[in-house]
């Protein structure tokens, strides 16, 4: 993704990305992960909505050329909801649930993490 990355992905002591990038302004979010090369092991991106919704944490895969797994989090960092392998294209991911923020992670990551699982992400 060409960036510095200094945030890192935790879950349950167990390290799930280590190459994060922190989109918390308009245009790294709107970009997301469009055009990009494919997300590798250890790499992720988290998306921070400005208030938690369902509206403010729709994505979509337009311009995504790979599959990825989504977790969605509310503002305790709590997963709400997750969604494995969505596809290059999808139109539309709208969580279940309100959330403040998106995490997007590589296929598969995400198999051993399940709804209720408190999620910490930091600084490096």
């Amino acid at each position: 993704m060409g960036v510095l990355y200094l945030y890192e992905i935790i879950n349950n002591n167990i390290l799930i990305a280590d190459k994060v990038k922190y989109c918390k302004n308009f245009v790294s979010k709107f970009r997301g992960l469009m055009f990009s090369k494919p997300l590798k092991k250890g790499e992720a991106l988290i998306l921070e909505a400005d208030n938690e919704g369902i509206l403010e944490t729709t994505i979509h895969m337009m311009f995504v050329f790979f599959c990825i797994d989504v977790l969605w989090l509310n503002s305790g960092k709590m997963v709400v909801d997750i969604k494995k392998n969505v596809k290059a294209f999808t139109p539309w991911i709208i969580p279940k649930t309100e959330a403040k923020y998106i995490i997007e992670l590589p296929k598969n990551t995400a198999k051993h993490i399940n709804i209720g699982d408190v999620i910490e992400f930091r600084k490096k």
